[in-house]
């Protein structure tokens, strides 16, 4: 085999590879969430994703390592579907503006894609779910990653907005009933869905839902 061959195979290697990884984690997230940290076993995820058991060792080195990149999985895909309105929002603060609400509006709206899309209602929101009501592995991963800077990020908006330079308790508590919120739309999604008779949340149902936010928004 030629130099460039065995570059070649170790690329294949690699992708195949990645794509193992991955396919472990898209059931594991799903199995975690159906059935929670202590019922899943490797065993079925790895059936369930095509793969062996020394494998899903391999990349995760069992089922707590699992479970923790499950997190770090849900982290950053949350992260990047946000990441663009609130790095705006964080440069207007520090810029020193005191008009955020545009920048609120247009973060709280990211959050709302992100938490009512079809993939986060679907295959994140029962993990993130069960992580909430009953701490596991995971929760410190959650924390850091995901759920302390998002609400450090509102709540320093709606300080700002009225007022304050300081992010104190009452701006935390808002920014945590705002986010809140959307998890009736999240986990909650079949009661949504069954009390406004909509069959799917998608254009004009996030649309209604973000104006209601933007007003909430505009009261501040």
């Amino acid at each position: 085999m030629t130099r460039g061959s065995q570059a070649g195979s170790r690329r294949g290697g690699y992708r195949k590879g990645d794509q193992s990884r991955q396919r472990i984690l898209e059931v594991a997230i799903a199995e975690f969430g159906r059935v929670g940290f202590a019922a899943a076993t490797t065993r079925a995820i790895a059936q369930g994703a095509g793969a062996t058991l020394p494998s899903l060792q391999y990349y995760f080195g069992g089922k707590e390592g699992l479970y923790r990149a499950c997190a770090e999985e849900i982290a950053a895909r949350f992260v990047a579907l946000t990441r663009a309105p609130a790095e705006a929002a964080a440069q207007a603060l520090l810029a020193g503006e005191t008009d955020l609400r545009a920048a609120l509006k247009s973060t709280m709206a990211a959050v709302a894609r992100a938490m009512t899309g079809a993939d986060s209602a679907g295959l994140w929101g029962a993990f993130v779910s069960r992580e909430l009501l009953a701490p596991g592995p995971a929760f410190d991963v959650m924390l850091e990653r995901l759920f302390a800077p998002g609400i450090e990020l509102i709540a320093a908006m709606i300080a700002r907005i009225q007022g304050r330079e300081v992010v104190d308790e009452q701006a935390r508590i808002r920014a945590m009933l705002m986010i809140a919120s959307l998890t009736a739309f999240q986990s909650g999604r079949a009661v949504a869905l069954r009390v406004f008779g909509w069959d799917d949340i998608a254009g004009p149902q996030l649309a209604a839902i973000t104006a209601a936010l933007d007003a909430e928004i505009d009261a501040l």
